[in-house]
């Protein structure tokens, strides 16, 4: 049987690079599209060529419907039809209340976290509805439930947003043997909270969770590849909290 083809979006870093580890070493073919870093995408294609997989890699601006399209087109030439997407790549701006958020702030979270999930998952329906076939992961976030007051309530409700778009594009792609699910992380360690101005955010924010510690990338991974799986055939329209039960 042909090896499973799988695109991610945001792969270079965090939770994308680990989820690209670990389909390569479940069997799956990689294109890792990343924003600007090359040297942590090729890094991370490395790793998942180490792993016995083919991996191209692809510098995309997902809120941008060309380069979607030619990601997509790139994955197809050089590794096969798409099987799976991994809709990952998303920003938050910096941490503060949505009165103090710039406009600039706001119009680029919307694009990335929500324009780049659409443009991104109506790609791959029109491919994988050729086929009969696919999966689709959105990775959404717990803020989605949580609203994340005085941090960005405008990040949560692009996660929100994430979570009716996996629900009802779900059953969209039912009858054409498409699954859609998302994953919606807790506090995880990745290099975000530096980037949105508290880097000891998942340390702080242990003392609230069940489980007493942020999450780990690798777990979010886990889940990620389990809804790609077999294992997951009757599975679709479910979101799927990985938050140390926070």
């Amino acid at each position: 049987m042909s090896r499973p083809v799988t695109i991610v979006t945001g792969g270079s870093r965090g939770i994308g690079a680990a989820t690209c580890v670990r389909l390569a070493a479940d069997g799956h073919d990689l294109a890792l599209g990343y924003i600007s870093n090359s040297g942590a995408a090729e890094e991370t294609a490395t790793a998942v060529r180490a792993a016995g997989a083919r991996c191209v890699t692809v510098r995309v601006d997902t809120s941008d419907e060309a380069d979607v399209e030619r990601l997509f087109d790139i994955a197809g030439a050089e590794l096969g039809p798409v099987t799976g997407l991994v809709n990952n790549a998303g920003v938050t701006g910096p941490l503060g209340r949505l009165a103090d958020t710039r406009t600039e702030d706001l119009r680029r979270v919307l694009k990335v976290n929500l324009l780049g999930y659409l443009l991104c998952c109506r790609r791959a329906a029109r491919d994988m509805a050729v086929r009969g076939s696919g999966a689709i992961v959105n990775i959404s976030s717990a803020a989605a439930t949580l609203g994340s007051p005085g941090e960005y309530v405008h990040y949560a409700a692009t996660k929100a947003a994430t979570d009716a778009l996996t629900v009802g594009l779900a059953k969209e792609l039912g009858p054409d043997r498409i699954r859609v699910n998302a994953v919606a992380p807790g506090v995880i360690t990745t290099e975000m909270h530096a980037a949105m101005g508290d880097p000891e955010r998942p340390a702080k924010t242990a003392a609230q969770t069940p489980l007493g510690r942020p999450g780990e990338p690798s777990e979010i991974a886990g889940a990620v590849a389990w809804l790609l799986s077999a294992d997951a055939s009757f599975t679709t329209g479910a979101v799927l909290r990985v938050s140390g039960g926070r």
